[in-house]
């Protein structure tokens, strides 16, 4: 019997679905405190992202502390439990394969608070502002 054929559409559709279904657990595990680690216990943790490899395998896991306190203690933190965190992960997920967790520092909202205050920056504003008082070309 072959394997049935799936579309790229499809591939990309689960890996968002699993790794969805990935963050949720963790989030789940953090809010919970199921992690017996002092850190972890002592800091809300958010899960932003999770970012699924395209076999399944591995899983990146973009987390972000509340106010960005302690970000290298809390990283630590995670990465020294990532066993529990897969284990966990796998059990309820019913996943195949056990993924492979990679715990990263979300540095998304550093790179939107940076652009903002370039876009806020007197210069830009001017230059801006000059844009919207030109003629309109030919």
């Amino acid at each position: 019997m072959s394997r049935q054929q799936t579309t790229p559409e499809q591939h990309s559709v689960r890996l968002l679905k699993v790794g969805e279904q990935v963050r949720h657990v963790i989030s789940e595990i953090l809010t919970r405190q199921q992690v017996h680690d002092a850190t972890l216990s002592g800091h809300s943790v958010s899960v932003t992202e999770v970012r699924m490899s395209p076999d399944l395998r591995q899983a990146t896991v973009y987390v972000k502390p509340l106010l960005g306190e302690d970000e290298e203690a809390v990283l630590k933190a995670l990465r020294t439990n990532t066993a529990f965190f897969q284990r966990e992960v796998a059990q309820r997920l019913k996943l195949r394969f056990a993924a492979k967790i990679r715990f990263r520092s979300d540095e998304t909202f550093d790179e939107a608070s940076r652009i903002d205050a370039l876009l806020n920056d007197p210069r830009v504003k001017r230059d801006i502002d000059g844009l919207d008082e030109e003629p309109a070309g030919d």
